[in-house]
């Protein structure tokens, strides 16, 4: 049906399937193409590390399956056979490799510390690149005062929770205010022409575009697409907030290990803050292709981690979908209006993406280390350059995991040859 998919890359080619100028083998191969490495090489890892479902692994493939579908009918059954492979799978796979001589899936827990902490620096990173060093600089300051303050004050709580949240809400701060800045100027600008003789504010303002604009026509057309079909929103709503509430399912990178700690809360709070960085992609790509996400605007996630049994999670999570639906047409006019804003959610992602990025590498390198001392370190780091002179066949951010993943079976392999000793016993 094309009314929503979880990779954001694969949206806007939605746009010409759902119009019928692209065939649904090429889009399959698209989402194929954008996922695999993903799937592959981060949320298996993830999900084997962790015991937890994560959505680059139950999502994503379900993406590919429901496009590759020819008929309604056989989309449910596809995803609910990946949805057995996934589960069993997984325990499956967990009993195999810790009984292995190498056991490569509990030093990949090495990579919950970094991603937990360096995570904790995204907002830091996305004020210096919108805001300059200065304000980046104090922001740094102030995160790392709250986050020893929490480890001292409140020990029991993950560290970088309330930090997180005054780094979102200060680069929030800033974009609202240099908006509101820059219309105040416009304003007044506007008047001083229209006194002049020039044309009046509501011209200069490109008031009554809107009649006009191809891209409002089109936004108009996918939104009301979007809410015809409110009803199926409402249950893939209820569906991903109970799938949160079980707690075998974590939303982002870090809140995974949070979930498998038990650290509801943290995790919702983390995954709150993610959001922000995602709210305006989803809606513009959601009004311009006419496919929404699967997980909406992922605030399901921590609702539903946080809700007490799954009969009200399935109630707040149809209830959320709804109104994200409803307001979509509003919230890319109040993006229009706000560029900063939408500038912020680019700089947040980016800044997610970096933090991220060392933090898998540096945990990755960590596992190594644990299960091969300087030989693990030696394959795996060798295999992850390996990538980057090769192009990136495998994405930056999963090629790590993988290739500890595939470093863990070397070694086993060398230890059957009687080639290595593994550290531990």
């Amino acid at each position: 049906m094309a009314l929503a998919v979880f990779n954001d890359g694969v949206r806007p080619f939605m746009l010409d399937f759902i119009q019928g100028r692209s065939t649904r083998s090429a889009t399959t191969a698209v989402s194929f193409g954008l996922s695999a490495g993903f799937i592959f090489g981060l949320g298996a890892p993830m999900a084997l590390s962790t015991g937890v479902l994560n959505p680059w692994l139950v999502f994503l493939p379900t993406d590919i399956l429901g496009i590759l579908s020819p008929k309604k009918w056989i989309a449910p059954l596809l995803g609910g056979a990946w949805g057995a492979v996934v589960v069993f799978g997984l325990n499956g796979a967990n009993s195999i490799a810790h009984d292995l001589p190498v056991d490569f899936l509990t030093a990949l827990q090495q990579m919950s510390t970094p991603i937990l902490f360096l995570f904790t620096l995204f907002p830091v990173l996305a004020i210096t690149k919108q805001f300059g060093r200065l304000r980046g600089g104090i922001a740094a300051v102030v995160e790392l005062a709250l986050v020893v303050m929490t480890m001292k004050v409140w020990p029991d709580i993950f560290p970088g929770s309330i930090a997180m949240a005054v780094g979102v809400l200060t680069l929030i701060g800033f974009a609202v205010n240099k908006d509101l800045a820059q219309r105040k100027a416009d304003r007044a600008e506007a008047a001083k022409s229209a006194a002049a003789g020039g044309l009046p504010p509501e011209v200069k303002n490109g008031a009554g575009d809107d009649a006009e604009d191809p891209m409002a026509s089109l936004f108009g057309a996918s939104a009301l697409r979007l809410r015809r079909h409110l009803p199926l929103f409402m249950l893939l709503g209820a569906g991903v907030c109970v799938l949160a509430q079980s707690h075998v399912f974590g939303g982002g990178e870090a809140t995974s290990f949070l979930i498998a700690k038990g650290d509801y809360a943290e995790a919702a709070q983390v995954d709150f803050y993610r959001a922000f960085g995602f709210v305006p992609l989803i809606a513009t790509t959601a009004l311009a292709s006419g496919a929404y996400g699967i997980a909406g605007f992922t605030f399901v996630y921590p609702i539903g981690y946080l809700m007490p049994n799954p009969f009200i999670a399935a109630v707040v999570g149809a209830t959320v979908f709804a109104l994200e639906v409803l307001a979509l047409s509003s919230i890319g006019k109040v993006l229009g209006k706000l560029p900063s804003v939408r500038d912020s959610s680019e700089h947040l992602r980016s800044a997610i993406g970096d933090a991220l990025g060392l933090a898998i590498l540096f945990g990755s390198l960590m596992a190594a280390n644990v299960m091969g001392g300087g030989l693990g370190i030696l394959i795996v780091g060798g295999l992850y350059l390996l990538n980057e002179s090769m192009g990136r066949p495998v994405v930056r951010m999963a090629a790590a995991p993988a290739a500890v993943i595939v470093g863990g079976v070397l070694l086993n392999i060398l230890y059957w040859l009687d080639l290595f000793t593994p550290i531990k016993g």
